[in-house]
């Protein structure tokens, strides 16, 4: 399918990005994962199917040519370390791909991660999960 659109994949080394691939193939998409290390994919079923660009969020020049081209993008990445969150880290991360992806006019960016201002005003059906909701448009407690 050679008019599929391009969907970058961040995390793709993580539980969530490795399983959200072999999908999208399904689906009919073309995947380009952005990783640091991709010595990391090795043994993939899927590898040989994918393009892959190495890159960092928290360097923003690698991520220009990560989103060349691409119409959406799954944005997997979180600082988790050793059990620990670096909110800080993935701050800045998160703020360097999104300047990117503006810049790169992606047209929409899916959004899985740890980051949430909890003193924001969100509309009742998209709160963070520490305010009841689960998800945008189902509440947990019912």
């Amino acid at each position: 399918m050679t008019n599929a659109k391009l969907i970058l994949v961040t995390g793709a080394t993580g539980y969530v990005g490795g399983r959200l691939i072999p999908r999208l193939l399904d689906s009919g998409y073309r995947v380009r994962v952005l990783v640091r290390d991709p010595a990391r994919l090795q043994g993939r079923p899927w590898l040989e199917q994918i393009e892959v660009v190495q890159g960092d969020a928290l360097r923003p020049e690698t991520l220009t040519s990560a989103l060349a081209g691409v119409s959406a993008v799954y944005y997997l990445i979180h600082g988790m370390q050793g059990g620990k969150v670096n909110a800080g880290r993935d701050m800045t991360a998160a703020r360097n791909f999104a300047n990117a992806a503006d810049v790169a006019n992606i047209e929409r960016i899916i959004y899985l991660g740890e980051l949430v201002d909890t003193t924001a005003r969100l509309p009742r059906i998209c709160v963070p999960a520490t305010k009841r909701a689960t998800s945008c448009g189902r509440d947990a407690s019912r």
